[in-house]
């Protein structure tokens, strides 16, 4: 059982050994200059013309800001400023809506007042010309030759 143990550790530190040996031939293989040093690969990364971009947009590609490359703003360039255009139009407008809307608000306010103001001066005037209230103030003043009629009108007939 023993022998049957040591047999099997030894077999697993032939294959580590046989791996690792492996490993460092093929990077004998590769030469330093087979490898990208960092420079290449920051300038590969790091490029100023336009990569091409992939035809599948992603939420992961849209959120992380992939699709704001400036080949797909130039080619968008004109929708976007047409959507800007409408923006501004709406906001202005709406701007204006309630610009009116508080110009309304305080014209209606404006003409309930003043037709409350016409309803009083209307009940006013009309108690002031009752006929009442008119022979009571000519006999207080006692200058005037106007006088309430002691006989009923004549009525005169016409003939035709």
């Amino acid at each position: 059982m023993k022998e049957d143990k040591d047999k099997y550790i030894i077999e697993e530190i032939e294959e580590d050994d046989e791996v690792n040996n492996a490993s460092e031939n093929s990077m004998e293989k590769e030469s330093p200059h087979s490898r990208p040093t960092l420079k290449e690969v920051i300038d590969e990364t790091a490029r100023e013309d336009e990569q091409p971009s992939s035809s599948s947009f992603t939420l992961r590609k849209i959120l992380g800001g992939d699709v704001l490359n400036t080949a797909t703003i130039r080619k968008q360039i004109w929708l976007i400023l047409l959507i800007t255009f409408f923006v501004v139009l709406y906001i202005s407008n709406r701007y204006s809506c309630q610009q009116k809307q508080l110009e309304i608000d305080n014209l209606t306010t404006k003409l309930n007042n003043l037709k409350f103001k016409t309803l009083s001066t209307s009940s006013m005037l009309t108690e002031k010309s009752r006929e009442s209230h008119v022979m009571e103030l000519l006999r207080m003043n006692n200058d005037s030759t106007i006088y309430t009629a002691d006989q009923p009108p004549y009525i005169i007939m016409v003939g035709e």
